[in-house]
């Protein structure tokens, strides 16, 4: 070979006292061996989080702790009354009543720990989603291996993900530094669900600009968009991982409406004037057909926030879906209905 390397492998000892390291400025003695360290792994590129559930004010949890209880102490004591004036008539009267009412209080039992068991998932998703972010960042193993693990066991659900957490299971054991062993992670049991969670977004927004542009009436417009809107949430938090209940669907909600205020909110900046005005939709379609196509965009750029804000890993390792992924069909879709 002609490209040779001048310098030969040498042996000598740390502690002997003509070895030295060579610094910046400084020149090394004569006849020193000098030790030039390697330099240092470029730092993880800084991932960017969905920003965090908002908090609750204080006064507001004491005002709806307030009204809930003496809601529910009025209820109680309505109850109790009905039972009363029941068993005052006839006792049979009196223990259907009863009966009545302990499988109310079952029910209400049962609805609570459903609601208390979404959002303890929902703040397990967010929390795993803020430790893998830090694992990239430092490098962590341990606090790798512990979100993969929590992931493992949340994706025992998912009879899909069944071969993909059996792969990722086997390299656990494996000497993978910790940002690796989440962008493995990542892509062994985000990449069904993210496509799934596409073809989810894109389903919505089509169906979305196809009854707007069709539909006569503008409270049928709005009825069908919150419909949707609230069923594709739901869908996404179901296939990531989470349960939702009605306090939770409010706390995503909140979730997603505060992503898409950091990051431009649901006009979605020139991806959607890009969309619009640039396949010239304004001579090309009618007024209808046009309303429709943005209402489309707009389901669009709500589906990609909740992607973000359910996901329980950030995107390190596999792009996040564009506005151009999810709704590359309502332009072509409704150019062709335009007579």
């Amino acid at each position: 070979m002609s490209d040779r390397n001048p310098r030969r492998p040498q042996a000598f000892r740390l502690d002997d006292p003509s070895v030295v390291f060579a610094e910046d400025g400084q020149p090394a003695p004569r006849g020193a061996v000098v030790v030039t360290p390697a330099p240092m792994a470029e730092a993880v590129d800084e991932v960017v989080l969905p920003p965090p559930p908002p908090k609750a004010s204080r006064w507001g949890a004491l005002f709806w702790s307030g009204l809930g209880g003496l809601v529910s102490l009025g209820v109680g004591l309505a109850v109790t009354k009905l039972i009363e004036d029941l068993f005052a008539r006839a006792d049979w009267l009196g223990y259907t009543g009863l009966a009545f009412a302990a499988a109310l209080v079952l029910a209400s039992l049962v609805i609570l720990g459903r609601e208390a068991f979404g959002l303890m998932r929902l703040r397990t998703l967010n929390h795993l989603r803020e430790q893998a972010a830090v694992a990239l960042v430092k490098d962590d193993r341990r606090l790798a291996e512990t979100v993969t693990n929590e992931l493992i066991g949340i994706a025992k659900s998912s009879p899909r993900l069944f071969r993909a957490r059996t792969e990722l299971a086997s390299h656990l054991d494996a000497i993978i530094d910790g940002a690796d062993l989440i962008r493995l992670t990542e892509r062994h049991l985000m990449t069904p669900l993210d496509a799934e969670a596409t073809r989810l977004v894109s389903n919505a927004a089509k169906r979305v600009s196809v009854v707007t542009a069709v539909s006569p009436r503008a409270a049928v417009d709005l009825i069908f968009v919150l419909l949707t809107a609230v069923g594709l949430v739901r869908r996404l938090a179901l296939l990531y991982g989470g349960r939702p209940g009605a306090l939770g669907m409010i706390r995503l909600f909140r979730q997603v409406i505060a992503h898409l205020a950091v990051t431009g909110g649901m006009a979605a900046g020139d991806s959607l004037i890009q969309q619009v005005v640039g396949h010239g939709l304004a001579a090309k379609l009618s007024a209808r057909l046009g309303e429709g196509v943005v209402n489309g965009l707009l389901t669009a750029r709500l589906g990609l926030a909740a992607i973000e804000v359910t996901r329980p890993l950030p995107f390190a390792a596999l792009p996040a879906p564009a506005l151009k992924d999810v709704a590359s069909g309502l332009v072509s879709r409704d150019e062709a209905k335009d007579p």
